[in-house]
């Protein structure tokens, strides 16, 4: 446990995650009361690698739930083995018949993400990312799993959390999240960095890149994210770009530069198209 919010930043900037202080203070008392993190923002905006960092930092295991459209109790929890369940069946015979209970032995429960996280010898890091794209009866499901540290297993009975994890909730929040669901976590969103923070996110992950090529593509991220785009880009983006520009051996964002790489940080058709001539030209004008 880092003795401080400014200690648990110190370890994140260690992996390479530059959190601002309001986002390290309460990711620190979610370590310290116990309590489930809730970020929101846009994506792209560094939620996920939130995760990674804390996990990478503390020394322990992250465990991702990646919710979709019509996730479930056997993707998210746990599930039974049916196969063997049914092996055992076949292998059972009339004087030494098959008991229900030896159908529903540790050895057949296949854990999955939050039961693992409860089960685990150790604290995890535990990530149930993009939960706004999951329905609301999974939403309610995590009700009980997010106040009690507990499933409940029909055939089994409660499974409490041999540790409390860290959990960390993503949301883009294309639909609201149920109150209910808000009030058991801590929450903060977390927005596009300014461009002093930019800038010095890239040099951490690209410490090899020239200042001026940084300070243009950082520039033009930041105009990028003005002008009303369908999909403004995220901090992913701009890695990304400076990586492209690096791999391809070019020094300056120059046009040529800007028309090769605009699909490595635009991924809408008419974001693209609204870039092309004249809003090219606008945007290399701004740079420095």
């Amino acid at each position: 446990m880092p003795a401080s919010p400014e200690a648990l930043k110190t370890l994140l900037q260690a992996q390479g995650y530059l959190a601002d202080t309001a986002l390290a203070t309460v990711s620190w008392l979610g370590l310290k009361l116990g309590r489930p993190l809730l970020l929101e923002g846009e994506a792209g905006v560094g939620k996920t690698a939130l995760a990674k960092a804390l996990a990478a930092a503390l020394g322990t295991r992250l465990i991702r739930l990646q919710c979709h459209d019509g996730i479930d109790l056997a993707q998210a929890a746990y599930e039974w083995n049916v196969a063997r369940q049914m092996l055992r069946i076949r292998m059972a015979s009339a004087d030494a018949p098959v008991a229900e209970s030896d159908l529903y032995t540790d050895d057949l429960l296949l854990e999955r993400p939050l039961l693992a996280a409860l089960r685990s010898p150790v604290p995890v890091v535990l990530l149930i990312d993009e939960l706004d794209r999951a329905d609301e009866a999974f939403e309610a499901f995590l009700l009980e799993f997010l106040s009690d540290w507990q499933i409940s297993i029909p055939e089994k009975g409660t499974v409490q959390a041999l540790h409390r994890p860290l959990v960390l909730l993503t949301s883009n929040r294309t639909r609201e999240l149920h109150d209910a669901l808000k009030r058991r976590c801590l929450y903060q969103w977390l927005d596009y960095p300014d461009l002093t923070r930019e800038l010095a996110i890239v040099r951490t992950h690209a410490p090899h890149a020239a200042e001026a090529l940084s300070a243009q593509v950082v520039h033009a991220v930041q105009a990028l994210r003005e002008l009303g785009l369908f999909k403004p880009p995220g901090i992913a983006e701009t890695l990304d770009w400076i990586d492209a520009l690096l791999a391809l051996d070019r020094h300056a964002l120059d046009a040529p530069a800007l028309q090769d790489t605009l699909g490595v940080v635009l991924k809408v058709q008419e974001d693209l198209a609204r870039m092309q001539g004249d809003g090219s030209a606008q945007l290399l004008r701004t740079l420095p």
